[in-house]
């Protein structure tokens, strides 16, 4: 099925069909003109068809929070390799993904937003997430803790204006001086304020959600503990209806369970499966970069040289979906809102989901819900 020669009008038959309102066991999508035309069950309309053979077509992936892949980092100023990155993901049925920064001094950063802009207009990604500097040295995880700084106004300023409105999301700490301020700095020129990489109390979360923070990036990971008498970041983010929390379905950053639970307390509104992937996704293991840091790889599990913290994964949506369904005991409504729906909702993008009228970006899957064919924008993904 997969070519490469321009966008295809076809209906897709012969599987699987979810959407957002359940599954349809006999069902069929139609692609015109790179669109969605229409999406039903039973009979498929007149027109070319294709079997997919009992596959399962769910919509394309949308990761908001990933580092690289294919053994490139979205970090590299060599544009092709921005691209290796996301065609190794594209490959896996990420049809739409933010390229992730680390922390780095801020002039740099605002230089790597500078170059990533230009790829953002030419559609190789949906936009920018800067992961840092404006993070807790005691929760640095992966980030070089001699280059953390507070959300200082005009550094927030430089590293949107480099961007050019292509900068959608940015983590920062609450509990860090002038935080509040620059969570409203980012709700008033539209880009998402994400909590995370904080050894903030409940007390320090509160405020920032009240000025406009909207995501916890990577919940539990990179937080100060849940504790039954200090809720903590967990608790705050997890429990508060304004919220939607990132999370990392490797099995790795997460036990099955921890996913569970928080997918089912947060419900579809608030649940975003992501990768945190780094340059390692896709290819094995070995030693690689991280923002300065060397970071290992063995049995497909990073962290820090020297160290047990955790590097970012080498997870791609494709596993995070499977692990969500086949681990964790998400349906595949469940398992599809999470992994593309919430997603595209929060970039206010015309994807996520097979209805009527939207992108047609879709991912077929086989039997073990791993990825056969790929469209994007009704083309078929080579390879």
């Amino acid at each position: 099925m997969s070519t490469w020669g321009g966008p295809v009008d076809v209906t897709l038959t012969g599987g699987r069909v979810v959407t957002p309102g359940g599954v349809l066991e006999n069902g069929w999508v139609s692609v015109r003109d790179g669109r969605i035309a229409a999406v039903g069950e039973g009979a498929a309309p007149d027109g070319p068809t294709t079997d997919v053979a009992g596959g399962t077509i769910v919509p394309g992936f949308v990761d908001i929070h990933c580092h690289g892949g294919g053994g490139a980092a979205f970090t590299s100023p060599d544009p092709e390799k921005v691209r290796k990155a996301a065609a190794a993901h594209r490959r896996h049925g990420t049809t739409t993904v933010l390229a992730s920064l680390v922390t780095r001094p801020v002039p740099e950063l605002a230089d790597q937003v500078s170059a990533l802009a230009e790829l953002v207009q030419e559609g190789v990604v949906a936009g920018i997430h800067l992961e840092g500097p404006f993070l807790s040295a005691a929760r640095c995880g992966a980030h070089d803790p001699a280059i953390l700084c507070p959300p200082e106004q005009t550094s927030v300023t430089k590293l949107l204006d480099a961007g050019k409105g292509t900068v959608r999301m940015i983590t920062l700490a609450p509990e860090l001086e002038g935080a509040v301020h620059a969570v409203r700095q980012l709700v008033d020129n539209n880009v998402i304020a994400a909590i995370g990489h904080t050894d903030a109390t409940e007390a320090q979360v509160r405020p920032a959600v009240d000025a406009g923070a909207s995501v916890a990036t990577h919940l539990f990971n990179g937080m100060r503990p849940l504790h039954h008498r200090e809720p903590g970041p967990i608790g705050a983010l997890l429990d508060d209806e304004r919220v939607t929390v990132e999370l990392i379905c490797d099995l790795v950053h997460l036990h099955p369970t921890a996913v569970r639970l928080a997918a089912r307390h947060a419900g579809l509104k608030r649940t975003v499966l992501i990768t945190d992937a780094i340059a390692a996704a896709s290819v094995g293991d070995g030693v690689y970069d991280i923002g300065g840091l060397e970071v290992r790889v063995v049995d497909g599990v990073p962290t820090l040289a020297g160290g047990a913290s955790l590097a970012g994964s080498t997870l791609t949506m494709d596993m995070a979906f499977r692990n969500a369904v086949n681990s964790c005991g998400l349906t595949l409504v469940e398992a599809a809102h999470a992994a593309s729906t919430r997603g595209a909702e929060l970039l206010g993008l015309d994807t996520g989901k097979l209805e009527a009228g939207l992108a047609a970006d879709l991912v077929v899957l086989d039997a073990e819900l791993k990825p056969r064919d790929v469209m994007v924008r009704g083309e078929w993904v080579k390879d």
